[in-house]
Order: C-alpha cells, then structure tokens, then sequence
C-alpha cells in the first residue's frame, strides 16, 4: 500500500476527493482556491476544533474512521448548540509522510459518514506533513433567520435542561485506560459521541435563553454560561439520577464515582440550555438558574473536587 510521500499532496487529495458529491450548501466544494458556500441568513455561523494525537484520540483505540466522525462530530455540536444547522466542514490534516494512504481513506470515509448524519458535506481542506497525526476542522452554519443562542442569556427563574447523555464517554475512557473489554457500548461512545443533532434549533425555537453542548464536562460548560449571564445555576442530583443508570455496571466494576463522571465528563457533546418556559420533548430538566454568586452548585453546595477537562491540563 503506497504511503502519502510516495503518492505525494495532490495525488492524495485527488484521491480523497474522488466521487465524493457536495451537498446543496456547497456551490463550489474542493478543487479550487476556496469553496463557495451558500449563507441563506446572510450570517454565517463559523467553529473550529483540533485533534491532536494521544491527546485528543490514541491510534491503538481508535480506527481511522473513528477519528474522523470524531473530529466532524465535536464540530457540528458547536453549531447545534448556538441553535444552528450545519452547512459545510472544511477540513485540514496533518501526518506523517510514512501514513498509509489506506488510513487517510478511512478517515475521509468517517468525516464524510459522520457529515452525512447533519446533511451537510465538505467544502474543501488541507494536507500538510506533520510529525504526528494532527485534524483541524472548521464548521459553517445557518441560522436560519433566528438570533443565535449565546452563553450568555440565561436568567434568574430559567429552568436548566439537558439534551443527550452525561458520563459515558469518561466511563468508556477509563475502561479503556484499565484495559477493560467490558462495557463496549460505553467504550465506543468514548470514541466516536453520537450528538443529539437537530435539538439545539429545536432548543432555539422554544426560547432558550442560553446554550452550550458539554465537551469539557457539566460543571465546567455549564460555569461559562453562568459566568457570561452572571448568575447562579444549581444543578438537582435527584432530577439527575436517570443518567446513573447506564453508568452503574462500569462504576462498581471499576470503583469509580459515577457522579464525578456526569458532573465533570465531557465529550458525549450533549447540549445544556437554559429556558424561560415549557422544556421542549426530549430535554431533561436538571436544575435551576437562580440569583446571587455567580458560578454553579450541586445541590445548593459547591462542588469542590476537579470540574472538567483543560486543553493545558496535561494529566
């Protein structure tokens, strides 16, 4: 199997571009110097994460395809969660020359599978060479004429409530950090988030005041809303236990806090939204948006152990 050096940039990028069609957003997609993409609102909504690998996926975990419906999946959650649709992902890669092109293959077919599941395609990209497998994507989105659902809206008397699952990718993260083959279905969520996609126009519809999709854990997503709004969230453990369930096996397997997972776990992408009225079908209320220090409480108290990822944090 010829490896990127072998078969050079272009070589490559004619290869992953082969046969792939854009969707109807994209008016002019890759070939080109840039792509053209339709903004029907006349405002676009734009996002952009990196991967980096061994810290943000391992090669011996996860396959090619994982990483890049991984990749497009953190994305498309950012648009959902300012109440957007996706339009288009640009895409840029970074590996080494020695890479089979037979990898990049497979992760051209999980970015593009995992786009596929938003209705939107990929617009164009990038390849460069890089020491270690490196993915940047880059997010378009349509507001379809609505104001986008910030941070920072939420106020006093707003109900707190949740689209999507807590926990589960952290416990996946530590069955696999321990070896453990048990569990698969939280293992692979761990790999690969599965989003609640739609929810967070839905959310914006019913008048959600603010929003954000939990990539670093709920305590720590959930303080920047407090932070931008100036105000107080307090979540309720017994309005929270559902999300227990799924996690209880692996917890008593492993030893482990399931609640440390649902409060400081991330990466499931689930959305968190504050709402002045009636929580829309399928949002789960889990707290309240009240007055006073500005910051979040569990159960009225202050959580006082580690609340969730940092991109700096090196363990």
């Amino acid at each position: 199997m010829p490896n990127l050096g072998d078969t050079g940039e272009f070589g490559v990028i004619s290869r992953l571009t082969a046969g792939r069609v854009p969707g109807a957003d994209v008016q002019l997609g890759p070939g080109d110097d840039a792509a053209v993409v339709r903004a029907p609102d006349s405002r676009v909504l734009v996002s952009t994460d990196m991967l980096v690998q061994d810290r943000h996926f391992r090669l011996d975990w996860s396959s090619p395809s994982d990483i890049g419906r991984k990749a497009v999946a953190q994305n498309a959650a950012d648009i959902d969660a300012m109440g957007g649709r996706v339009t288009a992902f640009v895409v840029a890669v970074g590996a080494p020359a020695e890479t089979d092109v037979a990898f990049l293959d497979q992760l051209n077919d999980g970015i593009w599978a995992e786009a596929a599941r938003v209705q939107a395609s990929v617009a164009g990209g990038d390849l460069v060479a890089s020491r270690e497998l490196v993915i940047s994507v880059t997010a378009l989105g349509d507001l379809q004429g609505r104001a986008p659902v910030t941070r920072g809206g939420a106020t006093a008397g707003d109900t707190v409530a949740l689209c999507g699952a807590l926990g589960t990718s952290a416990a996946g993260l530590r069955l696999w950090q321990d070896g453990i083959d048990e569990f698969p279905q939280l293992r692979a969520v761990h790999l690969v988030p599965s989003p609640p996609y739609g929810q967070g126009a839905v959310a914006a519809r019913a008048g959600a005041t603010a929003m954000t999709d939990v990539s670093d854990g709920l305590l720590a997503d959930l303080g920047h809303i407090a932070e931008s709004s100036a105000v107080r969230v307090d979540l309720s453990s017994p309005n929270m236990e559902p999300y227990l369930v799924p996690l209880a096996g692996a917890a008593g397997l492993l030893g482990a806090d399931p609640w440390e997972w649902i409060f400081t776990g991330g990466e499931e992408h689930a959305l968190v939204a504050t709402f002045p009225d009636e929580v829309p079908a399928g949002w789960i209320p889990i707290g309240q948006v009240t007055a006073g220090q500005t910051g979040v409480t569990v159960d009225g108290a202050p959580w006082t152990r580690a609340t969730g990822w940092d991109s700096f944090r090196l363990s």
